[in-house]
């Protein structure tokens, strides 16, 4: 098992760290300011002040950028932000820098293209600038001195902002991410409940076709010929304990057919409902699996329609190969007048829920590489599947 690349907390909940990483970063300034870690302390109350409006302001931006929008009226905002974090920098020095930061990464996140650039440099420099400056002209510190101090100011705004940059964006990707998964599951679930309803409905649209035909002639040989009548009635019952078996193994998808099966199956089943069925089927060849599938679901669903939705005489089933292609033909008499007719080829795939019938054959088919055709012509009607001998 893939171990989680997080938390799972949050996972569900990015936003907390997120706000959390704001809130840290930003009570340095008050603390600091307070305590005078940078010249004499000042006043905690103004302090806690801008902290409470700048850390608003700040995460209004970043909570929209994480939500893959920008805020309304975000341009006041962002002055609003560059002001409170820039202008107090020249009268509380390094005990302010950190305000900067989120200035900096509202500017990366909410302007785009020349605009940003020129804004961030700005941002980037002015506070190195400044205490070059207040250094140099102190006298205190050496010119070497004084520029390591200014890019480690530079360097501190810019991790600050990196992070917050970074941040704002991980918890997009996580929130992209969730949904994504949502949907695959989502997916998942539509897939395997059309796979359910097409082999349900492949599976037993015959077994039960099967099993009321044998029924009604077990109904009919009863008072004739009362072995016979056991016989069908026996064989009724072995269909339905083979399609109870099927059912389940459809459940766990591992439920597959036999071409091979499935021809000696429709040709006992059409001459037990008294349809003359003609195979031409000698030469089998070796096919992949889904070719093998497809055809063998094919025989199946053609069988079924046949004794559900025809009044056929004679059927005849051939399997030729050409050219590495195999092509199944099943033909029968059994079309009905347009008036009175229930199944018309092609046209019934349109009143056919997803997955099933002609659609689930469709599906198999193009599964197979393949491509499949019905018409009606003469009175006689033609299901062709046609699949490449090998398929990737």
């Amino acid at each position: 098992m893939t171990p989680p690349i997080a938390p799972r907390w949050v996972m569900r909940h990015p936003l907390w760290p997120l706000i959390a990483l704001h809130v840290l970063l930003a009570v340095q300034v008050p603390v600091y300011t307070t305590l005078g870690m940078d010249g004499p302390p000042g006043n905690p109350v103004a302090a806690t002040v801008a902290f409470v409006l700048i850390l608003c302001l700040s995460l209004r931006h970043v909570l929209a950028v994480s939500r893959g929008e920008r805020p309304a009226g975000w341009p006041w905002t962002l002055v609003a932000l560059a002001i409170l974090a820039n202008v107090p920098l020249w009268w509380f020095g390094s005990n302010w820098q950190a305000f900067t930061a989120f200035a900096l990464a509202s500017i990366v996140m909410l302007l785009r293209g020349r605009l940003m650039v020129f804004a961030a440099i700005a941002q980037l420099l002015h506070n190195p600038v400044k205490e070059v400056i207040a250094m140099l002209r102190d006298g205190a510190p050496t010119v070497p001195q004084a520029l390591l101090l200014g890019a480690y100011a530079l360097f501190v705004i810019v991790l600050y902002a990196g992070t917050l940059v970074g941040g704002a964006r991980l918890v997009r990707l996580l929130n992209e991410l969730e949904a994504a998964r949502t949907e695959l599951a989502a997916t998942a679930v539509g897939e395997e409940r059309i796979r359910v309803s097409r082999d349900l409905h492949d599976l037993l649209g015959q077994s039960l076709s099967a099993i009321s035909l044998k029924g009604d002639l077990a109904l009919r040989l009863l008072a004739k010929d009362t072995a016979a009548a056991r016989a069908e009635i026996d064989s009724l019952t072995g269909v339905a304990r083979d399609a109870l078996r099927d059912v389940r193994a459809i459940t766990r998808d591992e439920h597959s057919v036999s071409l091979r099966t499935e021809i000696d199956g429709a040709a006992a089943l059409l001459g037990a409902a008294g349809v003359d069925t003609r195979l031409d089927v000698a030469d089998l060849p070796p096919l992949s699996g889904p070719a093998r599938n497809a055809l063998a679901w094919a025989i199946r669903e053609g069988t079924t329609n046949l004794l559900r939705h025809s009044e056929a005489r004679t059927c005849t089933i051939t399997l030729t190969r050409h050219q590495g292609t195999v092509r199944l033909e099943i033909v029968n008499d059994g079309v009905q007048p347009p008036s009175a007719s229930r199944f018309t080829g092609a046209a019934d795939l349109t009143r056919t829920p997803p997955g099933t019938g002609l659609s689930g054959l469709a599906e198999r088919t193009r599964a197979a590489s393949g491509t499949w055709l019905t018409t009606a012509h003469d009175g006689l009607f033609l299901l062709s599947v046609e699949v490449p001998e090998a398929v990737a």
